[in-house]
């Protein structure tokens, strides 16, 4: 989403402030069966806690203002953002070597992408455009309109789920982007805003609640937020510069089970494992 720089203590207290606030007063547990339905009920809405684990870290791109990050046979596709910096970029893994790169023009401002079938859909912040190129050459095949921002895009392989910052989640047709339904997402009974980068994770939507170190996940069914994934201290002190933004850029790997995150002009890139939390 737009551009905001913050330290790593205003990072710390919005995270901790955003945890509190959709967590409260549902009860803490661990989350054991991500495929059940979630419950009905705000009232017995359990939201399971998580730390992450760094498996493995790998160079990322101090130049990409990350808005879309998606996984495909080993490389990563990412979408960077700010007008006159936009662009559609193929990264290797193992460097943050960039392989092929297309710049959009200067009035464009890049956000969410996903990759549906042989083709790519970047959407714009305030644009009102979703770009459609295809996989192989980047080249634009197309283009779609919408109303107001987009921000986050990802796919459950039927449909697009977008987000646009507020707690609503649309599902579109990727043939024609018609919204064919909406979900507000909540926690304990109450909405939770500022949903931005998107990833589809084993039947759950992943969603990076912005300015916070906090990734929610979601019942696509429902909207209920059934965990939060705390996502703080990645950075070393040495990593920070600046330009260095807030975290944004989720990618899941299914034919190794691996999940990637980053951030807007992070040094690294982190492969992490969720590791539930105790309740104090």
């Amino acid at each position: 989403m737009a551009q905001t720089c913050f330290s790593a203590q205003l990072a710390s207290e919005n995270n901790s402030s955003e945890i509190a606030r959709a967590v409260e007063p549902a009860a803490v547990a661990p989350y054991k069966n991500p495929g059940a339905p979630a419950p009905t009920n705000s009232a017995s809405l359990q939201i399971a806690m998580y730390s992450c684990e760094v498996i493995h870290t790998w160079p990322h791109d101090r130049k990409a203002f990350t808005q879309g990050l998606v996984f495909h046979q080993g490389a990563l596709l990412e979408s960077t953002g700010l007008n006159g910096h936009s662009t559609l970029r193929r990264v290797e893994l193992l460097t943050g070597r960039v392989l092929h790169q297309i710049q959009l023009p200067s009035q464009y401002f890049a956000e969410g992408l996903a990759l549906v079938g042989s083709n790519l859909f970047q959407l714009t912040w305030q644009n009102e455009k979703c770009f459609v190129y295809d996989l192989e050459s980047f080249r634009q095949e197309k283009e779609f309109v919408y109303s107001g921002e987009g921000w986050g895009l990802t796919t459950d392989s039927q449909s697009l789920i977008m987000s646009n910052g507020t707690d609503q989640l649309r599902f579109l047709d990727p043939k024609t982007f018609t919204v064919t339904r909406t979900v507000k997402v909540g926690a304990a009974g109450r909405p939770l805003h500022r949903l931005n980068e998107l990833e589809y994770v084993k039947g759950e939507i992943f969603a990076n609640i912005w300015q916070t170190d906090v990734i929610a996940r979601i019942d696509p069914g429902t909207g209920n937020v059934l965990g939060l994934i705390d996502c703080s201290g990645l950075l070393l002190p040495g990593d920070y510069a600046p330009g260095i933004d807030v975290l944004n850029g989720i990618a899941y790997d299914s034919a190794d089970d691996r999940l990637f995150i980053t951030g807007k002009h992070w040094p690294k890139l982190f492969e992490i494992k969720l590791r539930p939390k105790r309740r104090s």
